[in-house]
């Protein structure tokens, strides 16, 4: 097997390599991933502990600067596969790209208010400032402005001011006390809450409360239907190596232990909480729910409208691959 993340720093990359025979019998996928992405902990994990092998393919990893590249990389044949949101999948299988997403982690943001901070609803951040990551389509955003609405009948985006920044200004700021609330990237949070931030209410139980499924993943390995087509039981195989990483990484410390450096935790606490939060992100095994789907691209598109689904209105036909 190879694993390989080209411009990482040598601490980073993990190289496995397995016979060439081997390696000629199976199949390769060729995965983008951002360079600093959290997938890459599942993806080492499957290299290190020979998990592609074991369920049939052999994993080979290239790292881009930034998920638009890893985007290009898959639409234009550079790559087999990356990872999104299934949500901006949809859109683009609407529009007529051949995707298909094989779940990966629910993992969600929250809202985290400063060290300090008397705030105890959403209510209390009225006339403050909230930065958030990911701007204003950002989809913990969106989830948060329709639970206060429901819960509280508040228009959040009216009675607040909104601070857009990317993941390490909102993390920085945040600590420093800029914000009444914050929402980031959850490994942000993470290293947010390990500096001492208090989650005000996280995304989840938001969604709960709107009536969404909370074991709906949000995040999907994609792939083009062609690929699967050509390797009829990749998907399987793929989704077998992943949930045999994520049962690795819950039971076995070393295994975390083999990929920290990598995850870029300058404090035990940080280290720590990554790990709590990582883990909480697991899906229940098995086929993403189409109810559960549809309710969430509903209200996305509720109150995203095409800027954020485009034309998928409604969940498209073999978005999600058929995984047990």
């Amino acid at each position: 097997m190879i694993y390989h993340v080209t411009r990482l720093a040598a601490a980073v990359a993990v190289t496995v390599t397995a016979s060439a025979s081997l390696a000629q019998d199976l199949p390769t996928v060729r995965a983008a991933v951002l360079e600093i992405g959290t997938v890459n902990w599942e993806l080492a994990t499957i290299a290190e502990n020979g998990l592609d092998e074991k369920h049939g393919f052999v994993l080979d990893v290239q790292g881009y600067a930034d998920n638009g590249a890893t985007r290009v990389a898959v639409e234009g044949g550079e790559a087999d596969m990356a990872v999104a949101d299934w949500i901006w999948v949809a859109r683009q299988r609407a529009a007529g790209k051949n995707y298909v997403v094989v779940p990966y982690s629910k993992a969600v943001g929250s809202l985290v208010v400063p060290e300090g901070s008397n705030a105890e609803t959403l209510q209390d951040l009225v006339g403050g400032s909230i930065g958030i990551a990911g701007g204003p389509l950002d989809k913990s955003w969106l989830i948060l402005r329709a639970y206060a609405s429901q819960e509280y009948g508040l228009d959040l985006a009216a009675e607040t001011e909104q601070v857009y920044g990317a993941p390490p200004l909102i993390f920085k700021s945040g600590l420093g006390g800029d914000y009444a609330g914050a929402i980031n990237f959850w490994h942000f949070l993470a290293k947010m809450k390990a500096g001492g931030m208090r989650e005000l209410i996280s995304v989840e139980t938001a969604a709960i409360e709107l009536g969404l499924d909370p074991e709906t993943p949000l995040l999907g390995y994609y792939f083009k239907d062609e690929f699967l087509n050509e390797h009829p039981d990749l998907a399987q195989s793929f989704y077998e190596a992943s949930r045999d990483a994520k049962d690795l990484l819950a039971s076995d410390p070393e295994a975390w232990e083999a990929i920290r450096p990598m995850m870029n935790a300058s404090t035990d606490a940080q280290f720590e909480l990554l790990k709590a939060d990582w883990l909480a992100g697991t899906p229940e095994r098995g086929p993403v729910d189409p109810e559960g789907a549809s309710a969430f691209l509903a209200l996305m598109n509720d109150l995203g409208g095409s800027e954020l689904v485009g034309e998928a209105t409604s969940v498209p036909d073999g978005l999600f691959a058929e995984v047990e």
